[in-house]
């Protein structure tokens, strides 16, 4: 089995996961409106990166990211326990800037019109 194929598979429940505590145990309000986008993981699977999308202020995006600080232990616990795998990835809460990106292209285009 390729090594790749095993740390897609392993991103993909995680992402689902995630997903699932997001919306049934993590209580946290700085959360909401949250949207995870993609998990990357390391070959070894130890490292886990998790990006997510949220529209909102620079200072509510800050919010976010602490909220995800703040509830990281609990989630990597969970982890843990549902996915059994030989080692609980550590895992790093990024924001995703790829739909920002294009809707801020998608306005330029606009500007431009059609040629």
């Amino acid at each position: 089995m390729l090594a790749g194929n095993r740390s897609h598979r392993v991103s993909g429940q995680i992402l689902k996961e995630i997903s699932h505590l997001l919306l049934t145990k993590v209580k946290d309000p700085r959360l909401k409106g949250v949207t995870l986008t993609d998990v990357r993981m390391t070959k070894d699977l130890r490292h886990a990166s998790v990006y997510y999308s949220f529209f909102g202020q620079d200072e509510e995006k800050k919010q976010v990211q602490a909220g995800f600080e703040s509830a990281k232990g609990f989630i990597r616990k969970e982890i843990g326990e549902r996915l059994h795998l030989r080692y609980v990835p550590d895992i790093q809460f990024k924001f995703d800037i790829s739909l920002e990106s294009g809707q801020r292209m998608e306005r330029l285009l606009e500007k431009i019109g059609p040629h």
